[in-house]
């Protein structure tokens, strides 16, 4: 039995995996982020812990733990947690305080820090070249040269930052680390050596100390100890395994593992992730690193693992979700994607720009700001509901184009994520960017994805390939349709908009 726990943006969620790659029990536990000013998005790194701790406890209610024979992480990325001292000689034995709130993967408050990474280092091309991405606001870099320039006296204290997953696994084991996944999205890592960038950390000052050990992804690097046992019902002494982010557990719960098979996840944020067995980097178009190169969490111990190319929409059914708040509180999002599916394809000319949160991919922009163009008095709640999750899924197509532009196959597309359990979904989705759409017969996503890596860890698989061929497996598929013309028209009119309205929302 297998353990995978995800740490995210709104829950926690826990699963139990047989051998067989059976999900035998599984919980989940929710929370919120705090909204101190706008833009930004923090957690208090404790609410990780306390939900883990409950989900787990949960599951080894209806499990029998001694079963249990290694557990595997996941969690957001980019997420900055700060420590001090005490909070390391804390980890394992009591609960481990950060210094103050963690920043999260959709935080915008660090534009200028963006700048001045770019300024420090030489410009974007050299940055791209070495960490495999651009400096944006949701990476871990330019949130710890915001507490250096904001909070001095917070910084001071720090003696080390580590991501959420990270966090969990340092109350579990005592062990400060992290993986070449989640590392790969700090803009500190030299993506081609799997390895710190002791370059770019001199470049923006950063002390190399402060940077975490790191290990492939599906490597053992602890056990549990009797405190974390207590709190979270694991045997003492279980084997805990690196894990990875989000996106690369997603992947490999999908069983997207090889070339030629892409990810799309409908999840709080949207994504495009595709296998690649090369470090391919976006150096070419108009801004360089507009999607992601990271490492993907197909090592271990024993052998170095393959790459990840990454294209993240910040708001997927988070407009969805925000949508939903305003407009219909009170009703489900059964009924009101029912609703949305009596509307036409093309919502009678209405569309909506999904920049809730700012925007990261396609474009890099933290002013980018959200609305529905084209409305009228015709249009009803439907309209507005459907034209969100087309809006969203025609800017999920413009990711898929540019991630397919390097040069991936895109032999098969999976889907994921909350979103993907609707039909009128994965419908839309599949017509607006012309492939068939395929869904696996699992949907616990990085949580499973995690467990499968504490599985070929322990040694229950050869290799993570191997669990993914005997536990991931197609479940259904949604081909392009009759309305795929409409998108299409819908897509060309989508396309004009933000260079339309840049101007505009950036004098908001």
């Amino acid at each position: 039995m297998f353990i995978g726990a995800d740490i995210g943006t709104s829950s926690t969620k826990v699963v139990a995996v047989d051998r067989n790659g059976r999900v035998v029990a599984q919980a989940s536990v929710s929370y919120d982020f705090d909204r101190p000013h706008a833009g930004w998005s923090e957690q208090d790194p404790s609410v990780w812990w306390r939900a883990t701790s409950e989900a787990m406890q949960a599951v080894c209610a209806r499990i029998q733990p001694r079963s249990i024979e290694g557990v595997g992480l996941s969690g957001q990325m980019h997420g900055s947690v700060f420590l001090d001292a005490a909070a390391l000689e804390d980890a394992g034995r009591r609960e481990v305080r950060a210094i103050r709130p963690a920043l999260m993967w959709n935080d915008q408050r660090t534009a200028v820090e963006c700048g001045e990474i770019i300024r420090a280092v030489g410009g974007v091309e050299t940055l791209v070249r070495i960490s495999g991405n651009a400096p944006l606001t949701g990476f871990t870099l330019p949130k710890i040269l915001w507490l250096r320039a904001h909070e001095p006296h917070h910084f001071a204290r720090t003696s080390a930052f580590c991501m959420p997953k990270d966090f969990v696994r340092l109350c579990l084991t005592g062990t400060l680390g992290s993986e070449v996944g989640d590392a790969a999205g700090t803009l500190l890592f030299d993506v081609d050596r799997r390895a710190w960038s002791t370059e770019l950390a001199h470049a923006v000052g950063i002390d190399p100390a402060m940077l975490p050990p790191v290990v492939e992804s599906g490597a053992i690097v602890g056990k549990v100890l009797p405190w974390a046992g207590a709190q979270t019902g694991i045997p003492q002494g279980t084997p805990v395994i690196a894990g990875s982010g989000d996106n690369q557990c997603g992947g490999i719960g999908a069983g997207v593992v090889e070339p030629g098979v892409l990810l799309l996840t409908l999840g709080t944020s949207g994504v495009v992730y595709a296998h690649s067995p090369h470090p391919l980097k976006d150096l070419g178009g108009p801004a360089p690193g507009r999607v992601h190169t990271m490492c993907s969490a197909t090592g271990n111990s024993q052998r170095r693992g393959a790459w990840t190319i990454t294209g993240c929409m910040l708001s997927a059914a988070g407009s969805l979700e925000w949508a939903r708040s305003v407009l219909a509180p009170d009703a489900s999002f059964d009924d009101l994607m029912h609703e949305a599916a009596g509307v036409a394809p093309g919502s009678e000319g209405l569309l909506f720009l999904p920049y809730l949160t700012g925007e990261r991919c396609p474009y890099a922009d933290p002013q980018a700001r959200g609305g529905w163009v084209g409305l009228t008095r015709s249009h009803a709640r439907a309209h507005l509901v459907r034209s969100v999750v087309e809006g969203v899924s025609l800017g999920l197509a413009q990711v898929f184009d540019l991630v397919t532009s390097l040069g991936i196959e895109a032999r098969q597309v999976r889907i994921g994520g909350g979103g993907a359990r609707s039909a009128l979904w994965r419908q839309i989705l599949a017509d607006c960017i012309g492939h068939e759409v395929v869904t696996v017969d699992n949907d616990e996503g990085p949580a499973f994805g995690a467990a499968l890596l504490a599985g070929s860890a322990v040694g229950a698989f050869d290799s993570i390939e191997q669990a993914c061929t005997r536990c991931v497996h197609v479940a259904g598929t949604t081909p392009p349709g009759s309305a795929h013309r409409h998108m299409q028209q819908a897509r060309s009119r989508y396309d004009g908009l933000y260079p339309a309205l840049r101007t505009t929302m950036h004098a908001t």
